[in-house]
Formats: C-alpha cells, structure tokens, sequence
C-alpha cells in the first residue's frame, strides 16, 4: 500500500490544530468536514512513522515528537510563505502583509499614527499592528518588525538603534502647591515618588546637570505601578513625583496638567529600537516600514536622534 507522504496542506493543518487544540474548531474555520482534518492528521503521522498527538475522549496534547515537529514546521511554513511573498514582491511591487509589535502605550500613543500615515502612502501594503508590554519571540509570533524601549539582549535579529527617548520629572499643578517645588535632588527624598516596578534600585534617582555632573536623589516610593498609563493617572491626581519619558506626558505637560519639576537636570535617556527578523529584512512590505520610522519616529515627542560619542 502506498505510504502517505509530508505536504504543505497536512503540514499547515497539523499546525492549526497544535495551536487550537481541537480538530473540530479547525474544521470550522477550513470550511470542512471534521473527517477531513482527521484524515490530513492521521496521514501525517503516517508518513512520519509517529505521534504528533496524545487524544482523550476530552483533549488533544502533542506529544515530545509533535513539540519538535511543530517547531520545525513552522520554520519551514514561514520558509515557504517567505518563498511566495519574495515572487510576489518582484511582479506586483510594495503589498502583502507586515506584522509589527510595540509596547502597549508607546503603540496606542505614538506608533499607531505613524502606521496611519505609512498606509496613506503605500496603500496596498497591510499591517498586523500588535500591542504587548511582553519582550515576544519574534520569530515564534510570526513578527516581521518590534519597536522595543530600553537596552536590547543579544541576539540574532537585525538591531536598529533609532533614537533617545528623553525622560524628565513631572508633578501636578495641585501636588507642587500642596507639597511644595523640589529646588534639588536632594529634596526629593521628603516628597512622594511614584517609580516604575521594573526599575531596579527604584528607591534612587540619578539626574545629571547642565554641566554634566550626576547626582544620586535617594527616596522611599510612595507609589510603585507596571504600566505607564497607571504612571500617568497617578501623576494627574496628584500623587507625587516621576521620571517618564516625555512621550508619555507630552499632552498633559502642553495642557498644563502637569508641570516639568527640576527642569535644570535631566534624566538618563532610554535608547528607541527597531529590531527585525534578519530572513524577512528584504522583503519590500518590511524594508519599506523600517525605513519610513526610521525617518519618522524622531518626529514623536521627546524622542531624538541619537547621542554622538
């Protein structure tokens, strides 16, 4: 009897049913039977000469042999639509799909207007716009670009260094007037500081001067968040002091919501990056988005070009 060989089609269908679990939501979304699903599974693991799946009455888990091929499936399906894309590219020119990733609030904020005006220019290239404050596996999550805040970990994607993004302390109008205005550093330690939960040593502050000198403000938080929109409401109502960057409170700093304390010192800058997946680099959709924020994302406030050694 002929033995059933690997294709693309019960290759991709493994796949969908490894990520959903069930041979029955997979059917739904192919349009077809869920015999059909079955048979592309079964056929599968025929021509491989083992399990991808343990089945229950209940449930379906891979199996350490379906783990290991769903990785390298995947490889090889993102290969494949690499392959078609690149053709496609040559004969039709900018269009296709981008999927590019970005902390939540820096995207909503500030990135998504940037992939507005992108659009409005090359109106036949679509883009998965995705939102996480997670540090995601680009290469698992199927993303071409990620716009990332802060310093990178090695690794083999292609980094971009495209800015500094300049960080400042604020306060309200309301909490200067019923606390006071810190006339230095060494003032912030009887006031209320609100600090990041991922900043380590959160109960300092480094702030340089206008010569360039460092001094070290030392202080217990009254109040530690995880995101910065809880950084921004805290800061509106009046519950101390922070350093943020100023694309964070640009408007409410336009607004006179909140007011710059200690203008004459500044804060380290946090370095703005582009990081994308060196096989998908070339593509003309990827190529033509890294570089337009490249040229952009300066544009957003308190981001600015890069510091010259």
């Amino acid at each position: 009897m002929h033995k059933p060989e690997v294709t693309l089609d019960r290759m991709r269908t493994f796949v969908r049913v490894a990520e959903s679990g069930s041979f029955s939501a997979v059917a739904r979304d192919l349009g077809v039977g869920q015999s059909t699903v079955t048979r592309h599974v079964g056929d599968l693991e025929e021509a491989l000469g083992v399990s991808v799946f343990s089945r229950t009455t209940r449930s379906i888990s891979l199996t350490d042999e379906g783990r290991r091929y769903y990785a390298r499936a995947m490889e090889i399906l993102r290969l494949v639509e690499q392959a078609q894309q690149e053709v496609e590219d040559a004969r039709t020119g900018a269009s296709g799909k981008v999927r590019i990733s970005c902390s939540a609030f820096f995207g909503v904020m500030h990135l998504s207007r940037l992939i507005f005006g992108f659009q409005d220019r090359y109106p036949d290239i679509r883009v998965d716009f995705v939102l996480t404050d997670e540090r995601s596996d680009l290469i698992r999550d199927g993303v071409d670009i990620a716009i990332q805040l802060g310093p990178q970990p090695d690794s083999e994607l292609r980094l971009r260094p495209l800015g500094m993004a300049h960080q400042i302390l604020v306060a309200s109008p309301d909490y200067l007037a019923r606390r006071g205005t810190p006339e230095s550093p060494e003032d912030l330690s009887s006031h209320d500081v609100i600090r990041r939960t991922s900043v380590a040593k959160s109960g300092e502050l480094t702030l340089i001067d206008e010569q360039g000198t460092e001094h070290v403000a030392t202080f217990t938080p009254r109040l530690r968040v995880d995101h910065g929109l809880a950084a921004r409401e805290a800061l509106v109502a009046g519950r101390g002091i922070a350093p943020v960057p100023r694309w964070l409170v640009d408007d409410l700093l336009r607004d006179g919501a909140l007011r710059a304390v200690l203008p004459e010192y500044g804060c380290a800058p946090v370095p703005v990056n582009l990081l994308v997946v060196p096989e998908r680099a070339e593509l003309t959709r990827v190529r033509l988005l890294r570089d337009f924020l490249a040229d952009e994302i300066t544009r957003v406030p308190g981001v600015g070009p890069l510091l010259r050694q």
